[in-house]
C-alpha cells in the first residue's frame, strides 16, 4: 500500500507546485497592477448598461442575440481548420460533406440576414 501511495507523490508535488505558481501569479498581478479605475474604464462597454447597477433591471435581448449568433458562427467556422488539415486524407466524400455543411451554414446566415437579426437599430 505504501509503494502505491509513493507512486502518486510526483503528482501531488506537481499539483502543489502548480498551485503555488498560480497563487504567486495572482498575487503578483494584484501587487504590481495599477488599481486606479478612471471614468472611461468604469463606463458601459459593449453591454449597454452600467457595470455596477441593479442586477434585476431590464436588458435588451439584442445583446443576447448578437452573442448567440457570434458563438454559433464562430464555433462552426472552427470546424474548417481540422477539415483543411485533413483534406488530403478524407477524399471526395469529406470534401462534399463539408460543402454541404457550409451550404447549410450559408442558408442560415442568409435567413438571419433577411429576418433582420444582424441589424442594429
Amino acid at each position: 500500500m505504501q509503494t502505491l501511495l509513493l507512486e502518486y507523490l510526483p503528482i501531488l508535488i506537481f499539483i502543489g507546485i502548480a498551485g503555488a505558481i498560480a497563487i504567486a501569479m495572482v498575487m503578483a498581478a494584484f501587487v504590481a497592477g495599477r488599481q486606479k479605475p478612471y471614468p472611461e474604464k468604469l463606463s458601459a462597454y459593449e453591454c449597454g448598461f452600467e457595470a455596477f447597477d441593479d442586477a434585476r433591471r431590464k436588458f435588451d435581448v439584442r445583446f443576447y442575440l448578437v452573442a448567440i449568433l457570434f458563438i454559433i458562427f464562430d464555433l462552426e467556422v472552427a470546424f474548417l481548420f481540422p477539415w483543411a488539415v485533413a483534406l488530403g486524407d478524407i477524399g471526395v466524400f469529406g470534401f462534399l460533406s463539408m460543402v454541404v455543411f457550409l451550404g447549410v451554414l450559408t442558408v442560415g446566415f442568409i435567413y438571419e440576414w433577411m429576418k433582420g437579426a444582424l441589424e442594429w437599430e
